[in-house]
């Protein structure tokens, strides 16, 4: 298949719109995935999802005694129903917009050609599933990921790549907790020492909340989004404040989840609660991720390209695959940028290259198993 077939499908594809929280949408996408899968030689499930979009698992069978490869994507993604009649699919200079064609709908089309034109030799299963929540943290599909993960040899995720192409071996793991501030109301002005300042409570704790951070253990919390009060006469009795956390190891993740757990108020007469916790653990660049780049970097050499990785700040499905211990590659998909941008767009040359690069994974990488 050459770029001009794999530009039409993908169009298709970006022409499905398909909004994390639209069901329907979700599952007319999920639908012609599936009617793909099964045209290229899998066995397709499509897993209910009360919640949001059926997922699409699609086996491709291999010998039965070694364990399958994983490869995984998504098919929702962050923009609402509507936008291709201000953000159409478009061709110029040898690139190719529209929404979602970036994260990851590309990264479906070239998993989508390999499978039907490149991939020559199955020396195990393959197992793709592709799921309709991961722009929203997965909730619904981070357990079905984990259960396919323990059955698996390694991951191959389709997310977009770094921004110079390198693959991803790292990603910090993405913690979103919730502060909540019980305090007293009162007469600002003509009893104020009967309240208890829910606000100046929450201020105590943001301060010594960025006392946490390691930034070169690279771990980073930031209070992005405070709330609290009624009017400006009346001591506040509530105040809020939502928690972005990001770590490189699950031991930091550790570390800040008992930190943030455990801490006191400080203003008598206020209480203190914490709600959330890490919806992504972080993806180490443990010694199996790194044995199984090294065996992508001479692999892609065979097909004069030459890999290199990086980390990220960002998560990905790949984070709960790697924690499980399974081998994960993370940024397969096509080059580009502008992911959740106005312009998100791809590289069009990269498609066929990209598709051969996955192909020659599923073809040639070796795992025990």
């Amino acid at each position: 298949m050459n770029s001009p077939p794999m530009l039409e499908l993908l169009e298709t594809l970006v022409r499905h719109e398909s909004p994390s929280r639209e069901k329907p949408s979700l599952d007319r996408l999920g639908g012609l995935l599936a009617e793909l899968l099964r045209d290229r030689g899998g066995a397709v499930e499509r897993i209910a999802n009360p919640e949001g979009g059926d997922h699409v698992l699609a086996r491709f069978s291999g010998p039965d005694a070694v364990r399958p490869a994983l490869v995984l994507g998504h098919f929702d993604t962050v923009w609402p129903l509507g936008t291709l009649a201000t953000m159409p699919f478009r061709i110029e200079e040898g690139r190719a917009y529209g929404p979602g064609i970036y994260d990851m709908k590309a990264g479906l089309t070239i998993f989508l050609d390999a499978i039907a034109e490149r991939v020559k030799k199955r020396p195990r299963p393959i197992w793709a599933l592709f799921t309709s929540d991961e722009e929203i943290g997965s909730p619904s599909s981070r357990a079905l990921i984990e259960d396919l993960a323990r059955q698996c040899a390694y991951a191959l995720v389709l997310e977009p790549p770094m921004a110079d192409g390198s693959l991803k071996t790292a990603r910090k793991g993405v913690g979103r907790y919730l502060l909540a501030v019980d305090g007293k109301a009162a007469h600002a002005g003509v009893a104020p020492q009967e309240g208890r300042s829910a606000i100046v409570e929450l201020a105590h704790q943001i301060l010594d909340i960025h006392k946490l951070q390691d930034l070169e253990a690279g771990t980073t919390l930031n209070v992005g989004v405070i709330r609290g009060g009624t009017t400006t006469n009346v001591v506040p009795a509530s105040a809020s404040a939502d928690i972005d956390v990001r770590s490189t190891s699950i031991a930091e993740a550790e570390r800040i989840d008992l930190a943030l757990r455990s801490i006191q108020a400080v203003t008598p007469g206020t209480r203190l609660s914490i709600s959330g916790g890490f919806n992504r653990p972080p993806m180490e660049r443990s010694p199996a991720v790194v044995g199984l780049f090294e065996q992508a970097r001479r692999i892609g050499l065979t097909l004069g390209l030459e890999l290199t990785e990086g980390a990220t700040g960002g998560g990905s499905d790949g984070n709960f695959t790697a924690a499980t211990g399974l081998p994960t590659l993370d940024g397969l998909g096509v080059l580009g940028a502008g992911a959740h941008a106005l312009d998100e767009h791809i590289v069009i040359e990269s498609l066929p290259e990209r598709s051969a690069l996955l192909a020659a994974l599923l073809s040639e990488l070796q795992v025990e198993s």
